[in-house]
């Protein structure tokens, strides 16, 4: 027999349709058979939270599925039940000029804890402030943590925008998931958020170039010394208004080619945004600054027999790309590194490639880059422009590549062209960051 409202559920949903829910609509007839439990494994991939809610009311009518995570997510809090606690005296204002990247806060932030076997409890906005933590808290012992970098925006319409957040929340879940942290329903942290940036919206600076820097991030809060799936999680959001993020702003800077440390390996946790990721890299960011005065380390990654044959990955906070003259000479690319693992997906990287391939005006590559191509594009004048990018950075020229063994490779960079790769996307981006132009990219939150 039907099992009533989840049958009726899934037949409307599958009227005139075909395929899984069909399928769902008829095995659920008999709830216990083996493809009514197919289908269910099959289903729980999807992540509308509508669907996963009549997917439990079949669970609950007799289905034998289980499934963690389905259940992770269907108690997952709900930015309906957010407590709101305001701050009685609001903290003054840093003027614009004075702001250092990330050392002033608003008056608000966001927590919630989850608890094994007890859910999520009831998330809240409340004060900024510091958060107490248990001693033995996993994440001050192993690491267990990752966060997410965004930026708000207040448009030129006067309203506070965000830039592609779906992005972000989706790289946290996966990087939540990558630790084991509790899993949670993007669009319910979400609203959160964005009730938090309507809160602070006042912090927002109103001078184009600067932002509000969004600092999403969770950790194991498990009262525990041990290896092991965390049993308490917590995710927290704190925002903090900043200017560039590189004090020269726009103005080229120097990179240090590693050649020894190794940022990211194969099978490892380099695509995911853990803090594991970057504690490794202050030591060698420091003593490059200290030996070659250089801002950032671009690392490598060792292959073939020979230092040349290495290839370039990431820096510590940005992707990279390099712009290049074809060895044919009648042709341009831009380079930045695949996707393999070992870098991270990063929401301006991919922005930008969207971009630029959207443009059609020359070949845009996710491939690998050896240091000897780009030794011998240098070489031939072919090395035409290289930048990082990154939701804190954005868009950072970078005039040389400076190597342990004394080589360096430049590419002089001409602040006064605005018809440089470098600027060209800076004004795109920029343009949809404060809505002077309509893009789906920029999402208004009021």
């Amino acid at each position: 027999m039907p099992h009533g409202k989840a049958f009726r559920q899934i037949k409307a949903l599958s009227k005139g349709g075909t395929g899984l829910f069909q399928s769902m609509a008829t095995a659920v007839q008999d709830a216990n058979s083996p493809i009514a439990i197919q289908c269910c494994r099959q289903f729980s991939s999807v992540r509308c939270s509508y669907h996963r809610s009549w997917l439990m009311t079949i669970h609950r009518e007799g289905c034998e599925y289980r499934d963690d995570n389905l259940q992770a997510a269907q108690g997952c809090f709900k930015a309906s039940d957010l407590m709101i606690q305001r701050i009685e005296q609001p903290k003054a204002r840093q003027d614009t000029k004075d702001l250092v990247f990330g050392q002033s806060f608003t008056d608000h932030m966001f927590l919630v804890e989850h608890v094994e076997g007890q859910g999520w409890g009831q998330p809240v906005i409340k004060p900024f402030g510091n958060i107490s933590m248990h001693p033995a808290a996993q994440a001050l012992h192993y690491g267990v943590c990752c966060f997410e970098g965004m930026k708000g925006y207040l448009g030129k319409d006067g309203k506070a925008r965000l830039f592609r957040p779906d992005m972000n929340m989706a790289r946290m879940k996966r990087s939540m998931t990558r630790l084991r942290l509790a899993d949670f329903d993007a669009d319910e942290l979400l609203e959160c958020l964005k009730e938090l940036l309507r809160i602070d919206k006042d912090w927002l600076p109103h001078q184009e170039g600067y932002s509000m820097y969004i600092r999403p991030f969770a950790f194991s809060s498990a009262h525990t010394l041990g290896i092991s799936k965390p049993s308490r999680s917590t995710i927290a959001i704190v925002m903090s208004p900043v200017g560039p993020y590189f004090p020269t702003g726009l103005k080229p800077i120097s990179l240090f080619i590693d050649e020894h440390n190794v940022r990211a390996w194969p099978g490892g946790v380099g695509n995911n945004k853990v803090g594991t990721n970057y504690a490794p890299t202050i030591g060698p960011q420091s003593d490059a600054a200290d030996t070659y005065g250089t801002s950032q380390v671009l690392y490598s990654f060792p292959q073939g027999g020979q230092p040349d044959d290495a290839l370039v990955s990431e820096c510590g906070a940005m992707n990279l790309m390099f712009f290049l003259q074809k060895a044919d000479g009648n042709t341009h690319e831009l380079v930045t590194p695949p996707l393999d693992g070992t870098i991270l997906p990063g929401v301006t990287r991919d922005s930008v490639l969207q971009l630029t391939r959207g443009w059609g005006e020359f070949e845009v590559s996710e491939r690998q880059l050896s240091i000897k191509e780009i030794k011998q594009a240098a070489k031939d004048g072919r090395l035409l422009e290289m930048f990082g990018c990154g939701t804190a950075c954005i868009i950072q020229p970078v005039t040389t590549l400076i190597r342990a063994n004394g080589e360096e490779y430049t590419v002089p960079f001409d602040l006064t062209r605005m018809d440089t790769l470098t600027q060209r996307l800076t004004r795109a981006l920029t343009d949809i960051h404060f809505a002077n132009v309509p893009h789906e990219w920029s999402v208004a939150i009021d």
